[in-house]
Parts: structure tokens; sequence; C-alpha cells
């Protein structure tokens, strides 16, 4: 019998040193990104029509937070519809039953969101003692007739008194129950001003403004120098940017170091045309002419007589308006609201007496 010792021994590795397979050959590759799809559609998000919550009242068509939000969303936006407001408040003559601050109030809501509420506050004989303006963006029309509710909190409504809400609304073309702001069609642009003022604030919040590549082919460079450059392109970022680098390459050739810019400097120049642009289609949404905003003219001629312009505006845009408001008088059977006539001469100011 033979012993262990003496069988023939094979050694084994622990492990097979694989080697690398080869790289696959390149191939071309070629896709798509699809037919253009815009991020924000205005119908999908704020028209999205009146709908029954809780079998009580009915929601707006449109998204009353959003246009909230939106009201000081940028400088244009929201001083047109404070150039309105303003001259109504300053032609408005104040009465015992609502004064110049409810009548502000009721204007900034009708502007901003379409709608207006005005709630009659009665004594116990039934006499009208005030007018109290309640915010649109927390009331809602209740699905019946001359009911409204009061919802800051969908799980804890309160129910105004019946028939005592008077509703002022913009006319919609889609429903009558809730009205709808003029300056809807003019939305996207609006949006588009405010986030290309976002875009260049963090642009230069972010420290990072070299906007290009860095190419260096020269064989002349060793790694030290490498180094060295890529450590002052860091330091270049945050506090202190926009420093000068200095290089130096010895025997280098001249394509040796390239700089090749990305896109920052089309950015830089499409904000300019963005901004004029949207600040464009937001005057024409609101119908206000750029003198009465304080808009400097890029032409020599400018935008002409202003007082021509205030006096067409006030005739063609605020006298409407104002006849939207006399409507309470036609309701509560009071002359409550009444205007002054328009005039620039500053003898408007004059108060009538109050009835």
């Amino acid at each position: 019998m033979t012993a262990t010792a003496d069988k023939p021994r094979q050694r084994m590795y622990a492990q097979f040193e694989q080697q690398p397979a080869a790289p696959a050959p390149a191939r071309a590759e070629a896709f798509t990104f699809g037919e253009p799809v815009p991020v924000t559609d205005l119908a999908d998000f704020l028209y999205t029509g009146c709908w029954m919550m809780n079998a009580r009242w009915y929601e707006p068509p449109i998204d009353l937070p959003a246009l909230a939000k939106m009201y000081r969303a940028t400088a244009h936006h929201g001083s047109g519809l404070q150039v309105k407001r303003n001259i109504l408040s300053r032609s408005f003559i104040p009465h015992p039953l609502l004064g110049r601050r409810a009548f502000r109030e009721l204007v900034t809501d009708y502007l901003v969101f379409g709608n207006a509420y005005l709630e009659q506050v009665r004594g116990q004989l039934g006499r009208l003692l005030d007018l109290r303006p309640a915010r649109a963006k927390y009331v809602r029309r209740g699905t019946e007739v001359g009911q409204f509710w009061w919802v800051t909190n969908w799980q804890l409504p309160n129910e105004f008194e019946r028939d005592s809400v008077i509703h002022l609304l913009e006319p919609d073309i889609n429903q009558e129950i809730y009205g709808v702001p003029d300056y809807l069609g003019a939305m996207q642009s609006i949006l588009l001003n405010e986030n290309a003022t976002l875009f260049r604030r963090k642009y230069y919040l972010n420290g990072s403004h070299a906007g290009f590549v860095m190419y260096v082919s020269d064989a002349a460079q060793n790694q030290e120098d490498i180094d060295a450059m890529r450590e002052a392109l860091k330091n270049s970022k945050g506090v202190g940017n926009f420093r000068n680098l200095f290089l130096h390459s010895p025997n280098g050739k001249k394509d040796g170091v390239q700089i090749i810019p990305i896109s920052e400097v089309a950015a830089k120049d499409e904000f300019a045309n963005i901004k004029n642009t949207t600040r464009d289609d937001t005057l024409a949404g609101h119908r206000v002419p750029p003198q009465l905003m304080g808009i400097i003219p890029n032409n020599t001629g400018g935008f002409g007589d202003i007082e021509k312009a205030a006096r067409v505006f006030v005739t063609n845009e605020l006298e409407p308006l104002q006849a939207v408001f006399e409507e309470i008088n036609d309701i509560v059977g009071e002359r409550v609201v009444r205007f002054r006539p328009y005039d620039l001469s500053g003898t408007a100011d004059e108060r009538l007496p109050m009835e």
C-alpha cells in the first residue's frame, strides 16, 4: 500500500489571474429627444374647470394659491395690478358702509383673482350695518342658491349667512360660477420672466463663472504643472472669483493650451431678450401703457405724452372697472360706491360729502 507522502501532488492556486478582456469596438449610436413638450401647460396647470367638493361647494377653475404667489412674482405683473388699484382708490368716494381700506381690499381681490366678495352685515332688525370684504382666496360658492363658504381648511369650513354675500366676478367663457382674471393669457410670460431672474441669481450665487473647457495637449507640460493649473482653476470659484490666471509653457506649441467656451455668452445675451419680451407680454396682458409703469424707452422718441396715455387708459380700462363695482349699488339699493371724475390737475383730492 502506497503511503500518503508518496502520492504525487499538484499545487492549486487559490485564485486564477484573469486577463482583461479586449474592449468592445466603438459603435455608432443615434437617438432622438422626441417632440418638444411644454414643461407647464397653461390648461393643465391653472384652468381645471369647476368641480364639486363634498357636495357643498364648487372649487374654482384656477389655482387661487398659485395666483396669490404670482402676484409679486415680477415687478411688471404686480405693478400693472397696483396702478389700476391706486387710480381707482384715488377716485373712490368713501361711504360709511364701505371705507377706503375695504375698497382697496375689494379691488385687489378682483384684479388678482377675478373675484371679489362683500359680506353684508345686518342688525337684528335687518338694517344694513357694514359691508365687509371677504378674502377671495378662501371664499367658495356653494352648490345651493345664495350659499357661500369660508374655507381656510376644507375639514373645518364655515358657511356665511344665506344671501349675505355679494359676488363680483370677471366673466369666464367656460362657466358662470367663478370669475377668471384677464391676465391669464400672459401667465406663461410672467412665469418665464420670474424663472429668468431666478436663473441669473443662482448663476451669480453659484460662484462658478468659467463657462469654458481648458484643453491642454502640450507635451512640454508635466504632471506638476497640470496639478498646479487644476488647483488654480478650483480657487477661482466662490469668493474672489473672476481671478486672472497666468500660465508659462516653455517651448510650448501654439495650440498646446486651448480655451473652448461652452455657452455662457449665449445665455448672457438671451437674458436681456427674455426679460424685455416677457415684460412686453405682461404689459399687453394688463393693457397698461409702459410710461405709467416707469419703464425707460429704448428709442430716442420715447413713449409720447404721458398725460394723453393716462387719460386714454382711464377711459378704456378703469371706467369699465368702476362700472363693475357700481353693481354693488344695485344690489344694496343705496349709492355706496361713487367715484370722482379723473383729473390730473390735483383738484380731485377735494373731499365730497358722504351720503
